[in-house]
This record gives structure tokens, C-alpha cells and sequence, in this order.
């Protein structure tokens, strides 16, 4: 059952796959190294904006995530776990949020139990069919690559949120750049 989107207070994200297109490139060292959108980074900013708590989700633990975590100001990053669902009912006791109050996207099987419980799931263009189809809302583009964006921006707008966010940006980029 979906929740009416005014009701969301936090987007809660995978990262392989959802906020990268999934490819892991090792080093020489064993280091991941992992490629992130511009895109979707804006749009967590434009959802913290509009007020909504972003949160990383991920089963692998890496230096980039924290790093690119960090870069944007994600308070709640959990990586190394196995068990999204029962994090993800972590997550919303910390935010003292019940768990039809977050939106979560995802993009593989690991990923199902969270995306069938929580108020509004999504996930990218390129998730594996059985995400596609329990999901409630499907993204024209692929995971790294403008998926969380757009999302974002589709929650926000059906808050009725995205004229005061487009404003609020425009009015904190003006006051940076004098």
C-alpha cells in the first residue's frame, strides 16, 4: 500500500547499482574504486532542502562511499549490512520515523524486503526484474547515472516541495557566490 508521498520524511539509498552503475574496479592494492553522479549527488542535496533526511544503505563496506558520503553530507551512512530490512528499521528508530515515513530505492534482490515495506520504494531503469516489479515507481534511468535525481526530484514535486527548493537553492547560491 502506498503512503500519500507528503508523508515522507527520509530517502534511505543502496549504493552499487543505485547510486553507481555497479561496476567495481579494483586496484593494483585491492582498493575499490567506485564512480558516483553529479547528478544524483544534487539531488540529495535538493532533498535535504525540502526536507528530507537521505540515507545510505549498503551491503559492501568502502572508503568511497564514506568519502563520497561524506562530500555531501549524508549524517546516516550504513555500510556492511547484510540485512537491509532489519537496518532499515534501525534507520527509522533513530529518526524516530515509522518506516511508512521512508522511501527507499533499490536495485537487486537484497534489496526486496525493504522496497515491499516501506512508504514509497523506487528503483533505476537497469534493477533486476523482480525489483522492477514491486516496486511502485521505476526511474528512466539507469543506476550512477541520474536515477536517485530523478526520484528525488518526483517525491519532492508531488509534496508540492519543489518551487520552495528551487528557490532555496537559487537563494543559498546567490549568498555563496557574493
Amino acid at each position: 500500500m502506498m503512503v500519500p508521498l507528503t508523508a515522507l520524511r527520509a530517502v534511505a539509498l543502496d549504493v552499487d547499482g543505485v547510486l553507481t552503475d555497479g561496476t567495481l574496479y579494483y586496484g593494483a592494492r585491492g582498493e575499490i574504486m567506485k564512480a558516483f553522479s553529479a547528478r544524483d549527488g544534487m539531488g540529495i542535496s535538493l532533498a535535504r532542502l525540502g526536507g528530507l533526511q537521505p540515507v545510505i544503505i549498503t551491503g559492501r563496506t568502502s572508503t568511497p562511499v564514506a568519502k563520497r558520503a561524506a562530500d555531501l553530507k549524508i549524517k546516516y551512512v550504513f555500510q556492511g549490512k547484510e540485512n537491509k530490512w532489519q537496518t532499515a528499521r534501525d534507520v527509522c528508530r533513530t529518526l524516530q520515523i515509522d518506516i511508512q515515513e521512508l522511501a527507499y530505492m533499490g536495485d537487486d534482490w537484497n534489496d526486496l524486503q525493504v522496497l515491499r515495506n516501506c512508504g514509497f520504494s523506487g528503483a533505476p531503469a537497469d534493477a533486476c526484474q523482480e525489483v522492477r516489479q514491486a516496486v511502485q515507481w521505476v526511474s528512466s534511468y539507469k543506476g550512477g547515472q541520474g536515477a536517485v535525481r530523478e526520484w528525488i526530484e518526483y517525491i519532492l514535486r508531488a509534496q508540492g516541495k519543489w518551487q520552495d527548493v528551487v528557490s532555496a537553492y537559487d537563494t543559498s547560491v546567490s549568498e555563496i557566490c557574493q
